[in-house]
Parts: C-alpha cells; sequence; structure tokens
C-alpha cells in the first residue's frame, strides 16, 4: 500500500511539474501495448515502459475564421503549438533525466514516412491510451473539455509512473465532421475503442491528396493542414475558465516533485 502511495504521489507531481511547463492535459499510457504500433524504428519502445501524453489546447477562435480551407491564422497557431510542445517535452525529458530515469521526447509534428505520413509513434495512440480522449471518427484525439482543439507530444520513459486508462467514446451518433469534409475523406464509422487501420474510418488518400495538394500550396499556410473537420466537432466548443482550472487542479501534485521522486 506504502509502495502504491508514493507511486501515485509521483505520477501526479511529475504531472503536476509537467502542467507548470505550460501542458493543458497530462496522462501516463502504458508502453506494452503500444508496441503493437507502427514504430520508427521498430525498437523504439523496447527501453520504456511507460508513455507520456502532453496536450495544450488551440486557441477556439482561430477555428471559426476557417470556412473551406486553413487561414494563415491557423497556420500560424498550428506551427507555434508545436514549437512549445517540443519545449515542454524536452524539459520534462531532461527533468526526468535529472532523477535518474530515461526520458527521450518524441518531436510533436515530425514526419518520418512522407508516403504514409507516420511519425516515430503516434501521438494520438499514446493520448488516447493516456486517458486524454478517445478516438473520433476523424481519427483526431477528442478530449472532453477541449474536443480535437489540440496539438499532442509524447515523452517515453521508464520512470514507474501509475498508468492512465483509456476513457469512454461519446462521438455517438454525431456525424458533423463526416459531413463538413470537403472531399468526403470521413466514414462516419464509430468505434467503441480504436479502429485497428486507418482505412476503416477514412479515405485517407482523398484527404492528402487535398491537404498537399491544395491546402499546403495556399500563401502564408505552407503545411498539409486543414482544420474544417476540428471546426466542426462540438466538443471543445464551450467550457469556462473555472472549469478547466477544476479539471487541471487534479493534476497538480501536493507535494513537490522532489519530495515524492526523488
Amino acid at each position: 500500500m506504502k509502495g502504491n502511495r508514493v507511486q501515485d504521489a509521483c505520477t501526479e507531481s511529475i504531472k503536476g511539474e509537467i502542467v507548470g511547463l505550460g501542458a493543458d492535459l497530462v496522462g501516463v499510457a502504458d508502453a506494452e501495448p503500444l508496441k503493437a504500433l507502427r514504430l520508427h524504428p521498430p525498437g523504439l519502445l523496447a527501453p520504456f515502459s511507460r508513455a507520456i501524453s502532453m496536450a495544450i489546447r488551440l486557441p477556439a477562435t482561430v477555428f471559426e475564421e476557417i470556412l473551406d480551407r486553413p487561414t494563415p491564422n491557423y497556420s500560424a497557431v498550428y506551427q507555434t503549438a508545436n514549437r512549445k510542445l517540443d519545449e515542454i517535452a524536452f524539459r520534462a525529458a531532461t527533468k526526468l533525466e535529472e532523477d535518474g530515469f530515461k526520458a527521450l521526447p518524441i518531436p510533436a509534428s515530425q514526419v518520418l514516412d512522407t508516403k504514409d505520413w507516420y511519425g516515430a509513434i503516434s501521438h494520438k495512440a499514446v493520448g488516447r491510451m493516456a486517458g486524454l480522449g478517445w478516438q473520433g471518427k476523424s481519427l483526431l484525439l477528442v478530449t472532453p473539455r477541449y474536443g480535437p482543439r489540440i496539438r499532442l507530444v509524447t515523452v517515453l520513459t521508464n520512470a514507474p509512473l501509475k498508468i492512465d486508462g483509456p476513457i469512454k467514446n461519446r462521438c455517438g451518433k454525431c456525424t458533423l465532421c463526416e459531413e463538413a469534409c470537403p472531399v468526403g475523406a470521413i466514414k462516419g464509422v464509430g468505434t467503441q475503442g480504436h479502429y485497428t487501420r486507418r482505412s476503416e474510418a477514412l479515405y485517407f488518400s482523398r484527404c492528402m491528396e487535398k491537404l498537399v495538394g491544395e491546402f499546403s500550396k495556399l500563401p502564408h499556410v505552407g503545411a498539409p493542414i486543414c482544420g474544417i473537420c476540428i471546426k466542426a466537432c462540438p466538443f471543445g466548443q464551450r467550457g469556462s475558465k473555472k472549469e478547466q482550472e477544476q479539471e487541471n487542479q487534479g493534476q497538480k501534485g501536493a507535494v513537490s516533485y522532489e519530495e515524492a521522486c526523488v
């Protein structure tokens, strides 16, 4: 029992440290089931037992500008969020290493396979297993508070943190993202857990052809982004500052990181 209490306190303190660095959401996933994912390199997870998922919210107002294409403002926000996440992950990883653990930050938006559009590990899959949200019909991670209006990053570690679990999918019969997609890429097929293949949920090639062939070439956008299905999602369109503070309160440990973990 004492060991569990120490683990709980250590985990909450680490989460509190990461929130203090600027993350809005933090969760811990068991690395073992993530080994079934497409990884680069294939042995990426071998030294690690945990994957810490971190998210920052994107300003909801930027999506109000989006009609049928991404805007320069959305592109700027998207890139700023990625830079901020990389900084948070870098600092979290160095902190974990200072205290004797292995820790590897995975860049927020690094594409290693430009043919099939894969990175080192799926941040969305890690986020789902860490309990930050569920896999929406658009394949995006949908969080209860912010919906899909977030960006994600991952830190792999061998720190013995308490594992969070997946949460219930709440998309239900909603088809707003499917209806909003300008190329009909979203099939509108729901899942209680997760999709085992992209093709179960998306006509992925339609999406990427639009993003790479058209949207990335728009003036002052310069990236394969969209934002249309994100705007359509009802989750994240409401929620007060007070509610956000209450949600984050549970992630801030009552004791310091050093007191709990070192």
